[in-house]
């Protein structure tokens, strides 16, 4: 068999999409998304297609967004094929399988498929710019104490290391206007400023910043801007181009459900060039943005799987899926509001998040809070107390019940400091 036959016998989807799940999207197609987002039965067939650990609720689904069955038999079946074909696998057709589904992930993110290539998570993705940079002695760098631990951590390396100056600055958790929010990046600029570091949706608390604002207003000064969408890729709907950000990185195994180990780094055309690899390279086209990529041998079937989670993800359909998270969320801090126990760590407006939000008890801390919410209600979440934030955050996904949610909300009524 040769390398172009074996190519196409190497399916990207080596076991069907489920025909039951397809069905059922057929006889919905036509409904309105926002309509769907409340149907419970609907969302009844969709949880089916899950295996859920019947121990505990699951609202941690920030960390990682864990497969459907019909992805994870998928990844499966890759893991046995990669296992059975070998060294012969890894010499003919992995790199050309991983360009084929760094396409289909350009075309989700709606940019170049020559400024995109596939990493290993967000962190990896945005430390290579940051540390990819030809940083000279009092370059400056603008950042948020909300952003990302992993980041920010080699900010302070890059300061250690090449004298960058890095400027914090401390993103409100309900803004009044975008322009509060683009004001506050701006009075950290100077002259000096080279990167710009801002978070598409904050991890700790799901706000969604004004990107494409910031982008404006950074480019007006000269500054490049790097954005952190770990949370934001296959959760709300958008194009990296229409940011018209610098750089953008984010994971896949968050809200694309794709296997453990997934990310993506996208870079304009006119910057590659100017980024040192990770690790090194041999000489390469300078434009040429696979010259990021190399990092030794990795498990490839996670790379096959990203495909398989991608079909899923548009079967569900992103305006379907958008429409659902942001209904939840809203199911349940609406009802949490009002309680003068409660503080909601995350701007009411439903068009600053979408699954993402962060609450709090008066007087309680959030590992107090988290621990209780385990043990005496069988809800996992996830503590956060830096950064002005103090609360857990709650992140549910597609497969979550308002059922579930009903009882998060009645143990926090039930909880007091």
């Amino acid at each position: 068999m040769n390398k172009r036959d074996f190519l196409k016998s190497l399916t990207l989807l080596s076991v069907s999409p489920d025909v039951k799940l397809g069905r059922l999207l057929a006889q919905h197609e036509h409904r309105d998304p926002a309509v769907v987002a409340g149907d419970e039965d609907f969302w009844k067939s969709i949880r089916s297609g899950y295996k859920l650990k019947p121990d505990y609720i699951n609202l941690e689904n920030g960390y990682y967004c864990f497969m459907p069955q019909q992805t994870l038999e998928n990844f499966i079946s890759h893991v046995r094929k990669v296992n059975y074909e070998g060294a012969y696998y890894m010499r003919t057709v992995q790199f050309d399988n991983k360009k084929q589904i760094a396409k289909k992930l350009a075309s989700i993110a709606g940019c170049s498929d020559e400024e995109l290539i596939i990493t290993r998570n967000t962190t990896e993705s945005l430390d290579m710019i940051i540390g990819g940079l030809n940083w000279q002695p009092g370059d400056e760098a603008v950042m948020a104490l909300q952003d990302y631990g992993a980041m920010l951590d080699m900010f302070r390396q890059v300061e250690k290391r090449y004298g960058v100056v890095n400027k914090l600055v401390s993103v409100p958790n309900h803004p009044a206007s975008d322009e509060e929010i683009v004001a506050l990046y701006a009075s950290a600029i100077t002259p000096r400023t080279k990167l710009l570091m801002v978070c598409h949706m904050i991890n700790i608390t799901g706000q969604i910043l004004p990107i494409r604002k910031i982008c404006d207003m950074a480019h007006a000064r000269g500054v490049q801007v790097m954005v952190d969408g770990a949370h934001a890729f296959a959760h709300i709907q958008y194009t990296i181009p229409e940011l018209d950000c610098d750089y953008y990185g984010a994971s896949l195994h968050k809200w694309l459900s794709a296997p453990l180990g997934a990310g993506i780094l996208y870079a304009k055309k006119q910057h590659i060039p100017n980024i040192w690899p990770l690790l090194a390279e041999g000489e390469r086209d300078p434009h040429d943005i696979s010259r990021l990529n190399h990092t030794g041998t990795i498990p490839v079937h996670t790379d096959l799987a990203i495909a398989n989670a991608i079909e899923f993800y548009q079967q569900i359909g992103p305006a379907r899926k958008e429409a659902r998270l942001r209904y939840l969320q809203q199911y349940w801090t609406t009802k949490v509001r009002a309680m003068d126990h409660v503080i909601v760590n995350t701007p009411a407006d439903p068009t600053r998040s979408c699954a993402i939000a962060n609450v709090g008890i008066k007087g309680m801390k959030p590992a107090e809070l988290a621990k209780r919410l385990l043990e005496e209600h069988k809800i996992y979440t996830v503590a956060i107390d830096y950064a002005n934030v103090q609360g857990c955050r709650i992140t549910p996904n597609i497969y979550t019940s308002t059922k579930d949610l009903d009882k998060f909300v009645a143990a926090l009524a039930s909880m007091r400091a």
